[in-house]
């Protein structure tokens, strides 16, 4: 996908000016409330129209405020997933979902019902009145429809912030596993770092209706390590658990990393704050913590009163957090090599 805009509109007291060009199938909007995401939202999609501007989605022009061209909602082939999945309640799920497929002429229909139904995990649930389910159904009924009109683009509009954290965490590896699946393009709004770095490539960053910085989430997420309560979130991919005594032991690369026991252990990825890795300048005799890592420096990263350590721990990288006092005590600098101890109960499952 190629995505081309150019675009300002006044609403009252809010001025919003932006210009951008963007390539690939997974870009993340990201800012805080009030910065210009849904703003962004509604002029791609027709609900909103520019004071002036272009925007060109790959050949197709779907504005352009100089040869007066703006394509209503209907004619510009993006769909769009709300934070309210916006259901239709008269409907049922199986009419819900295919609401926007009839719609679809049937040269552009390149998915059925049947397997976005099944991905979606919400097969069984065809013949059901939609007001009779839960509020992680209904997001995935929403999605599956947005799916089903086979649209260019798909806009995810903070489509898991009306959801409590159960149920984020619930959906977050089912959106990872289905956006990949069915590989439409899509834009991800969100102020949610953590959903930026599970589902998108690129990022660009909007604060006061203008864009700030266009990067990748790993990126804007080490710049925002001292300003995130839990400090910078390393992800791991973990493979292969198996009994440990009371504990599990998993494959990260060439190292084995020992984790709190489950009754179904899952494989994927995991997160590891940065908080939660302990440096050591010599190799400790005893401790609590179940992981003791060798890992040579490779970066240091100072933000204010915290500096952030990039470690190389036989092949898989690390970011470590400590306090600036405790890195000039360790004599922390690039090449040298450091033990990082890490509790077993440290780690989350994400995807």
């Amino acid at each position: 996908m190629k995505l081309e805009v150019n675009l300002t509109k006044k609403l009252g007291e809010f001025d919003f000016s932006t210009r951008f060009r963007v390539e690939g199938g997974r870009i993340g909007i990201f800012g805080p409330s009030g910065s210009g995401k849904s703003t962004l939202s509604n002029l791609l999609t027709g609900f909103l129209a520019a004071d002036s501007g272009i925007i060109r989605l790959d050949d197709h022009k779907l504005f352009d405020s100089s040869k007066r061209i703006n394509l209503s909602p209907n004619r510009r082939r993006v769909a769009v997933v709300f934070q309210h999945a916006h259901l239709f309640p008269h409907l049922n799920v199986r009419k819900n979902l295919l609401y926007g497929y009839q719609r679809t002429p049937a040269s552009q229909r390149q998915l059925k019902l049947t397997e976005v139904a099944a991905a979606m995990q919400i097969d069984h649930l065809l013949d059901r009145d939609v007001i009779r389910l839960s509020g992680g159904e209904k997001q995935r009924v929403a999605l599956g429809r947005a799916l089903l009109a086979c649209p260019d683009l798909l806009i995810l509009d903070e489509p898991l912030s009306a959801l409590d954290k159960r149920l984020k965490d619930q959906i977050v590896p089912f959106l990872r596993k289905t956006l990949r699946r069915f590989t439409i393009p899509y834009l991800y709004i969100s102020h949610s770092l953590s959903e930026m770095r599970l589902l998108t490539d690129q990022v660009l960053q909007f604060a006061d209706g203008r864009l700030r910085q266009m990067t990748d989430a790993d990126t804007l997420a080490r710049q925002r390590m001292t300003s995130n309560h839990r400090g910078y979130l390393n992800h791991l991919t973990l493979s292969s658990p198996r009994e440990v005594g009371d504990l599990l032991g998993y494959r990260w690369g060439g190292n084995e990393l020992l984790l709190v026991s489950q009754e179904h252990p899952p494989e994927g990825l995991f997160e590891l704050s940065s908080k939660d890795i302990l440096l050591c300048k010599k190799h400790p005799h005893a401790m609590s913590a179940r992981n003791l890592l060798t890992g040579t420096i490779t970066g240091i990263i100072a933000q204010g009163g915290m500096v952030g350590v990039e470690l190389n721990c036989g092949g898989e990288m690390l970011l470590a957090q400590v306090v600036r006092e405790a890195a000039i005590e360790l004599q922390l600098d690039v090449g040298k090599t450091v033990y990082a101890a890490i509790k077993a109960s440290a780690f989350r499952y994400l995807a």
